[in-house]
C-alpha cells in the first residue's frame, strides 16, 4: 500500500494544504489538538472531492442508462457468437462505436477519487512515521499525532501493536475496537449502496449475464473493504466511510428523481407524479417536464409502467403533450394511441349471431321483401273483372305438382337453347 500511495505522492501537497486549511477553522472552534478538528477536516475534505465529481457522477449515470438499454443487444451478440470470442469482441466493439457509450464510464467517478484516497492514506501513513509531508510541518505533526477520534489516534491502523498504540497515547484495546466498527459501517454502507442499486433501480424486463456479474459485485466489495480495512489509518477509514456514507445519499436522490426506465423505482415515481398531476392538473418543473416528454416520445416503446401512468392520465381526462405538459380535454380527445397521437372513437361491432338466429333473419327478410313486392291496398271490389281469372290462373300455375308450370320448370334448361335438328323423314 505504501509503493501505491508513493505513486500518488505528487498530489499529497495539495491534499495536505486542504486539510490545514480546513484544520484552521475548525480548530478555532474545537481546539487545534483536538480529533474533532481534525476529523472534521478530512470529512470537509471528502465533501469538497465529491462536489468536483458532481459532473463525472451525471456522466457515470448516463453511461449507465446506456450500458442499460444495449443489454438486449449485447446478448444478441453473446449467442450469435458464443464460440467465436474474437468476433463476440468485434461485433461488441462495434457496437459501443456506433452508439457511443463507453463500459468504463461507469467507473470514472472512482477512477477520479482513487489518487485523493493514496494521497491522504500517504500524509496519515507519513504522520503515523512522524514524518513531515507536504505543508504539514513540524508543529502540525505533533498536533495531528495527538488527535484522537472517539479515543483512537488519527494514525493508528487495526493491525498496531500495544507498543506501537501506546506511543501514539492510545491503548490497543480501544483502537481495535474503533477501526472494527468503522470497517463494519464501511462494508454496510458499500453493501446497502450497491443493493440499493440492484433491487431498485435495475430495468426488470432484461436479464443478462451484466446483472449477475453485479450481484457478485454487491458481496464481493464489502469483503474486500472489510480485507484492506485492517490496514487503513482511522483517517483513512474516516475518509472512506464518509464517502460511502454521501454516495449512497446521492444514489438514494437519483434513484427516488429519475429512476432507471423499467425499474421498480420507476414506477414508484411514475405513481407518486400520477397522483400530483391528476390532483393539480399540470406537472411541477422542468425535471418532470422532461420525464413526461420521454415517455410520450416513446411511443409503442413504452414499459409497463410507462403505459400505466398515460392510461391513468386518460381516466382523469387528462393528455400528455409531446412537449411535457399535461393538459384537459374532453374524453373523446383524451383517449390517445400508444404513439401519443389522438385517435377517434371506436366503432361498436354488431354481437355475433348463433346460425338459428341467422337463418331466422333470412326467412323473416325473404317475407319482408315478399309483402314489400305485393300489389299495394288493391281491394277485392277495385280489382277489375278482367284481372280475376288472370290472377287465378297465375295463382295455380305458381302451386307444385299442377300442370300449369312453364317448359322452362319442366326440367328444359334455362338461356337460350340450342335449336333441334330437323328429323329425316
Amino acid at each position: 500500500m505504501d509503493t501505491i500511495a508513493s505513486l500518488f505522492s505528487f498530489i499529497t501537497t495539495p491534499v495536505s494544504w486542504v486539510i490545514v486549511q480546513f484544520h484552521k477553522v475548525y480548530g478555532a472552534l474545537f481546539g487545534n489538538d483536538t480529533g474533532w478538528a481534525w476529523g472534521l477536516s478530512i470529512v470537509s475534505l471528502v465533501i469538497l472531492i465529491r462536489i468536483c465529481l458532481i459532473p463525472l457522477f451525471v456522466k457515470q449515470i448516463k453511461a449507465t442508462r446506456a450500458m442499460q438499454t444495449l443489454q438486449p443487444e449485447m446478448k444478441k451478440i453473446q449467442e450469435r457468437y458464443k464460440n467465436d470470442k474474437q468476433r463476440q469482441s468485434e461485433e461488441m466493439m462495434k457496437l459501443y462505436k456506433e452508439t457511443g457509450t463507453n463500459p468504463l464510464s461507469s467507473c470514472l467517478p472512482i477512477l477520479a477519487q482513487s489518487p485523493f484516497f493514496f494521497a491522504l492514506y500517504h500524509v496519515l501513513n507519513s504522520i503515523a512515521n512522524n514524518d513531515t509531508i507536504g505543508v504539514i510541518n513540524e508543529s502540525l505533526l505533533q498536533s495531528a499525532q495527538k488527535a484522537h477520534i472517539f479515543g483512537a489516534p488519527l494514525a493508528a491502523t487495526f493491525t498496531d501493536t500495544a507498543a506501537e498504540a501506546s506511543a501514539l497515547d492510545a491503548s490497543i484495546t480501544t483502537v481495535r475496537i474503533v477501526t472494527a466498527i468503522m470497517i463494519v459501517l464501511m462494508s454496510l454502507s458499500q453493501f446497502y449502496t450497491q443493493r440499493q442499486l440492484m433491487t431498485k433501480n435495475v430495468d426488470t424486463t432484461v436479464k443478462t449475464p451484466f446483472m449477475q456479474q453485479q450481484k457478485m459485485l454487491m458481496y464481493i466489495f464489502p469483503i474486500m473493504f472489510a480485507v484492506f480495512g485492517i490496514n487503513f489509518p482511522v483517517g483513512v477509514l474516516v475518509y472512506w466511510l464518509t464517502t460511502n456514507v454521501w454516495t449512497m445519499g446521492q444514489q438514494m436522490y437519483v434513484i427516488h428523481n429519475n429512476p432507471t426506465p423499467g425499474s421498480k423505482a420507476q414506477a414508484a415515481y411514475l405513481e407518486r407524479l400520477l397522483k400530483h398531476v391528476t390532483r393539480h392538473g399540470k406537472t411541477r418543473n422542468r425535471r418532470e417536464r422532461a420525464i413526461v416528454k420521454a415517455i410520450v416520445v416513446k411511443g409503442r416503446d413504452r414499459n409497463e409502467y410507462e403505459r400505466k401512468f398515460i392510461n391513468g392520465l386518460n381516466k382523469e381526462g387528462l393528455a400528455a403533450q409531446t412537449d411535457g405538459t399535461v393538459i384537459k380535454g374532453e374524453a373523446s380527445a383524451v383517449a390517445t394511441a400508444e404513439d401519443g397521437t389522438p385517435t377517434p372513437a371506436k366503432r361498436q361491432q354488431p354481437k355475433r349471431q348463433t346460425k338459428a338466429q341467422r337463418q331466422a333473419g333470412v326467412t323473416k327478410t325473404a317475407d319482408d321483401a315478399e309483402q314489400q313486392s305485393a300489389p299495394t291496398s288493391l281491394s277485392k271490389s277495385d280489382e277489375p273483372e278482367d284481372a280475376k281469372p288472370a290472377a287465378a290462373a297465375k295463382k295455380a300455375a305458381s302451386k307444385p305438382g299442377t300442370g300449369g308450370r312453364s317448359k322452362a320448370q319442366s326440367g328444359q334448361r334455362k338461356g337460350q337453347q340450342r335449336p333441334k335438328s330437323p328429323s329425316k323423314k
